[in-house]
């Protein structure tokens, strides 16, 4: 196995940051065990919640795995909602396409040490993200030059390289020519180090950052900014680095799922009509996977609450699995919890809502799923039948809606909304309340700032620029 650690694209690493990164990679394996001689097999079971994009998870197996026919993997962590969210549409537009998607998450392996690692390092960004939020001094000195420019650094890269090999017991079964996406770089690197030749690393963020390398993939990228950072691995060191070589990296559009897509046209052209026939604007309020962000929320809703019980605003609020933060606003808001009608743990029950949704007048919806992959599908459920989605600048940045992007989680996050904004189908970042009250005034009252965001998804469109997800699909396939 080649060491990926001391020399990334031709740019050999310092003898101080590789005995960092083996120290990191020697800690993990002090604290969590070392499985390096197991070996681990798999199964495939259909996955419940996906059935209609034909995905089955990899679950473990004391026997060998069998593959279906024309399989693709899809391999990502529970990281946020963001990376799920994004595995998602992979396996929409791999299912669409003829492929049969295998969901590989390496945090569901609990008997694995890889599985361990990744579980902890998930666990200090959630509690990151939750206090990012909750203390000013922390995410100011702390939580945005981590996510902004430690994370930039090629540095930082050599290190999780390191910690990667940890990953390799987990991918025993897999053939090494099996076309592999990774939603997010560990499972890329993991499967560069286990020998797979047919890696794609699929990367989220519009910021370039070297912890999103993988050397040895495919790395695809959603926007032309994204593709010349990466491209030059600008600002990746404080000397000038040599370029990514050719063939190396793509600018593939958007990677968003096959049912949103392909309904694209129908779904803007029902918008612009609600538009005009002054129809209550459908406004929908997804929590994010760390369940941060809870007082802005809270500012939403205090402010919307006029207009909702006047009728002219619906709201949809989707609290993921984190019911903590429905107890919260309930307890902070008054007249919140007479007026909600509520969808927890009902997932029939909340496919009936969305089928029907036409027929509502009014009021607010909250949904609440305690299985992940439910509370991440219901966003892209409903997502088709709103006007408005309300969201940090995350993976969310990208879908064919309008979108009223609020403050941030994490330096990287500013450069989705950034470009959002340049496009035309999304609001600027508002990261303060007073932005976000004045935002959400003007997006009620103003029909044209919603009719420009309507025509421009359509622009979009008809350039491709949503059909990134095809793409990904086609060169992971592609011999």
């Amino acid at each position: 196995m080649m060491d990926k650690t001391k020399v990334i694209f031709g740019n050999t690493i310092s003898p101080k940051v590789i005995i960092k990164a083996n120290k990191s990679k020697a800690k993990f394996i002090k604290k969590f065990g070392d499985d390096s001689k197991c070996v681990y097999h798999m199964s495939a079971e259909p996955n419940q919640t996906l059935l209609n994009l034909n995905v089955s998870n990899l679950v473990s197996s004391d026997t060998p795995l069998i593959l279906p026919e024309k399989s693709i993997v899809i391999g990502n962590i529970r990281m946020g909602f963001g990376h799920y969210r994004i595995a998602i549409a992979f396996a929409s537009c791999a299912n669409a396409l003829g492929y049969k998607p295998l969901w590989f998450d390496l945090s569901g392996f609990p008997e694995s040490v890889g599985s361990k690692v990744i579980k902890h390092q998930n666990d200090l960004y959630s509690m990151g993200s939750r206090w990012s939020q909750k203390y000013k001094l922390f995410n100011k000195f702390f939580w945005e030059p981590l996510n902004s420019e430690g994370f930039r650094k090629i540095d930082y890269n050599a290190v999780d390289q390191k910690n990667s090999e940890i990953y390799i017991p987990m991918y025993n079964d897999f053939p090494k020519d099996i076309p592999f996406i990774g939603t997010h770089v560990w499972p890329s690197q993991g499967a560069i180090h286990s020998g797979l030749s047919q890696v794609i690393n699929a990367i989220p963020d519009n910021w370039p950052m070297a912890l999103h390398l993988a050397e040895g993939s495919i790395h695809t990228v959603q926007t032309p900014f994204a593709y010349l950072g990466y491209k030059l691995l600008n600002g990746m060191a404080k000397t000038t680095l040599l370029e990514m070589p050719k063939g190396s990296i793509y600018e593939t559009g958007y990677y968003i799922d096959h049912e949103l897509v392909s309904n694209i046209e129908v779904d803007t052209e029902a918008r612009l009509k609600r538009i005009q026939q002054n129809k209550p604007l459908r406004i929908l309020l997804p929590v994010g996977g760390a369940g941060a962000g809870k007082d802005i929320f809270k500012c939403v809703l205090e402010y919307l609450m006029p207009f909702i019980k006047t009728r002219k605003v619906q709201l949809f609020i989707n609290f993921g699995d984190h019911l903590n933060v429905w107890y919260y606003l309930k307890d902070a808001i008054s007249d919140l919890d007479n007026l909600t009608e509520k969808y927890f743990d009902s997932y029939d029950k909340y496919q009936e809502l969305v089928s029907n949704v036409d027929s509502l007048n009014g009021g607010i919806y909250a949904i609440y799923h305690k299985d992940i992959f439910e509370a991440v599908y219901s966003t892209n459920l409903i997502m088709r039948f709103m006007d408005l989605i309300v969201t940090k600048p995350s993976e969310l940045s990208y879908y064919p809606i309008p979108k009223f992007f609020i403050k941030r989680v994490g330096g990287h996050e500013a450069y989705g909304a950034i470009h959002s904004s340049e496009m035309g189908d999304g609001t600027f970042e508002c990261d303060t309340l007073d932005k976000i009250t004045m935002m959400l005034s003007s997006l009620i009252s103003n029909k044209e700032i919603l009719l420009s965001m309507n025509h421009n998804i359509l622009k979009l469109n008809k350039i491709n620029k949503y059909h990134g997800a095809y793409k990904v699909i086609e060169l992971a396939t592609k011999k």
